[in-house]
């Protein structure tokens, strides 16, 4: 594999809206950021920044994935 086809597997890890959560429920980041370029990241960072701004303009009450995650924790049920 390319290191362009990796890094763009990676890209696609990192900006997904998914993260698995440990037993403990610590958050963390995608580990694959970690493997990603400066560049990389920069480019992962406006990905998801757009990413997340279509999903909340797509939900009836305007919340991105990340931000129905955010609250589920804050309410006790994540």
């Amino acid at each position: 594999m390319s290191d362009e086809n990796e890094e763009e597997l990676l890209l696609a890890k990192v900006v997904s809206a998914h993260r698995d959560v440990p037993r403990g429920g610590q958050l963390r980041h995608h580990p694959a950021w970690a493997d990603l370029s400066l560049e990389g990241r920069e480019k992962a960072h406006a990905i998801a920044t757009g990413l997340r701004a279509a999903e909340a303009a797509l939900d009836p009450d305007g919340l991105s994935s990340t931000a129905r995650a955010v609250l589920a924790r804050i309410r006790g049920g994540g």
